[in-house]
């Protein structure tokens, strides 16, 4: 182990080795074995960190002294490599490592290690989470991740935003929809009850039922009414029991809040952002886009034509960052959407019939990538399938939202401007049965100093399958939680 005491030896990472490796210079890296093939005078270890999608070469003099170690070297071990790095003969690579010293720091049984030199399904590498990071695929979506969520802090620190931790744990419903984690150190068999049976949350830890939060952004509201320029980036739960490719129990959100705007403000905060995070990764996610590029076009080919994305993953990006963002109404939409030949053919899962209805990803797909063949805003949704806190138009009907639908995807962000009138917002509470006791913090900012402001959500995991053009949202996590899911 002295490979990585001795300063002149310090290990040097794949991606330096193979972007700005000095041919000559005598190296020492380290990493994961993905394949190794032997002939009777050489062999060649394909060795990988995780720093780049690409691997390093190494060979192996058969004559050479180094060349008994190789029986302990085989797919999943880890080893450490010094040598001097020479052209390399084969294509896809400048440099391969001309092994002088192998240590290996970790054997792989490879009667039993399930990661062999193959195609697997999706499916079966969500069984071994705790491998799949050294798969091509997640590799890359994890760098991916990693590079979205630097953007997303740089883009928001050079905008003036302040960010905030909100809680993780909430007595408040932000969307009223009640599927929510129950947070509770009460005997789960023999609880305290009240005189008439329940249960008595008072003599629980927080003295009330408490749950995981399902959104940061009535807190993010309450600091952007000081900070003006707010944003949260934070993990939250959602307790519905859904299997499908879409949903998560535990994703991460992005929530600005700013103070002293209006909904046309919102919609160019959230244009702006997400196509600096689409060109971000465009620029800073070559290699790895363009691995999941051929990874998704491979997938396309075996699917039935009619279900075939209109475009690949570069181009689909491209589109985002080279179009303007349609804006119109929902009215405007439903019209659309009402009299298309689609609707009209009875093409649509859902038909349209009347205003009213809620969109679905079928229709919010037909106006990106057929009617306007450009990401779409919409604004102005009927006010009883939006949120209580969005703020009320003069018409009666419709409140100040905005989605954001993108191609392959449909929604990927919902914002509003707030409901700022104290006198709106308590009437809308009680039109919808929300405890204004429990939310009397919430409803006192109205009343002192408040101003128009909005915000929107973008789940940053929906934002990965776009960016990744990945089709099931357990594989751009980590550790997904779903249903039945928690294992890792």
């Amino acid at each position: 182990m002295k490979l990585f005491t001795n300063k002149k030896m310090k290990r040097i990472p794949v991606i330096d080795l193979l972007k700005a490796g000095e041919v000559g210079a005598t190296v020492t890296t380290s990493g994961w074995v993905r394949t190794k093939r032997e002939s009777k005078n050489v062999a060649f270890i394909a060795l990988n960190d995780g720093s780049i999608i690409h691997n390093i070469q190494v060979v192996v003099d058969m004559e050479s002294a180094i060349a008994g170690v190789l029986g302990r070297i085989s797919t999943g071990a880890a080893i450490a490599v010094t040598g001097k790095l020479t052209e390399s003969g084969g294509s896809g690579q400048k440099v391969e490592l001309a092994a002088e010293h192998i240590v290996v720091l970790g054997e792989a049984d490879p009667e039993k290690y399930p990661l062999q030199p193959k195609k697997h399904s999706l499916e079966f590498l969500r069984e071994i989470a705790h491998l799949r990071f050294r798969t091509n695929t997640f590799s890359a979506v994890t760098r991916v991740r990693h590079a979205m969520i630097f953007a997303i802090h740089k883009y928001f620190t050079e905008k003036g935003f302040f960010n905030i931790h909100t809680p993780i744990i909430t007595a408040s419903d932000c969307e009223g929809a009640g599927e929510m984690f129950r947070v509770s150190t009460l005997d789960p068999i023999n609880p305290p009850r009240t005189e008439d049976g329940a249960v008595d949350y008072s003599k629980d830890f927080f003295g009330k039922q408490t749950n995981l939060t399902v959104s940061g952004q009535l807190e993010a509201e309450l600091a952007a009414l000081a900070m003006t320029k707010v944003y949260t980036f934070g993990p939250t739960f959602r307790a519905e029991n859904s299997n499908t490719s879409r949903h998560l129990a535990e994703f991460w959100m992005i929530e600005p809040e700013i103070a002293f705007a209006d909904i046309t403000d919102d919609m160019d905060l959230a244009e702006d952002f997400l196509r600096y995070l689409v060109a971000y990764a465009l620029e800073h996610c070559p290699d790895d886009l363009e691995f999941l590029a051929k990874r998704l076009e491979d997938e396309e080919k075996n699917k039935k034509v009619e279900e075939r994305s209109p475009m690949g993953l570069i181009d689909k990006l491209r589109f985002v960052v080279d179009n303007e963002f349609v804006r119109l109404t929902y009215t405007e939409a439903i019209d659309i959407l009402r009299n298309s030949n689609y609707n009209k053919k009875k093409k649509f899962q859902y038909p349209i019939e009347a205003w009213g209805a809620d969109l679905q990803s079928e229709h919010e797909r037909y106006l990106v990538e057929k009617h306007f063949e450009k990401p779409v805003i919409l604004t102005d949704y009927p006010k009883e399938i939006k949120a209580f806190y969005m703020y009320q138009n003069d018409d009666g009907k419709t409140v100040r939202a905005m989605d954001i639908l993108f191609p392959g995807i449909g929604e990927i962000v919902g914002g509003s401007q707030r409901e700022d009138r104290h006198n709106h917002l308590l009437t809308r509470m009680r039109e919808m049965g929300l405890p204004e006791k429990e939310m009397w913090w919430y409803l006192e900012t109205r009343v002192y100093g408040s101003v128009p402001h909005a915000g929107f959500g973008l789940g940053f995991e929906r934002l990965m399958l776009f960016v990744t053009g990945m089709g099931n949202i357990r594989d751009v996590i980590a550790f997904p939680r779903a249903p039945k899911s928690a294992e890792f």
